[in-house]
């Protein structure tokens, strides 16, 4: 029997990655860990990134409307925000 979890997973970040948000998504990916902590430098937690990443993984394999991904993102706090408009189309939004 075959273990098809694997062939799952990639079909999922395929979905996210060919999506409404796939440019936004590749965008936000090409951060530096640099440009990331400028925006806190009194924290070196990436975890508010890791969570913006998800949620935009997220809108971009579902199509989601940019009002819901807007109130996702917002959801997160002020740095969420701060990063989002590092992305040029992401910051069109706010």
């Amino acid at each position: 029997m075959t273990d098809n979890r694997f062939e799952d997973l990639f079909a999922e970040a395929d979905a996210a990655f060919n999506g409404k948000y796939k440019n936004e998504l590749n965008e936000l990916m090409g951060l530096s860990q640099t440009e990331i902590k400028a925006l806190s430098p009194e924290t070196t937690d990436l975890s508010t990134y890791n969570k913006l990443i998800k949620i935009v993984e997220h809108a971009s394999k579902v199509n989601m409307s940019q009002a819901d991904l807007i109130t996702n993102i917002k959801s997160l706090g002020t740095l969420a925000i701060k990063i989002a408009k590092k992305v040029p189309t992401l910051a069109n939004l706010f």
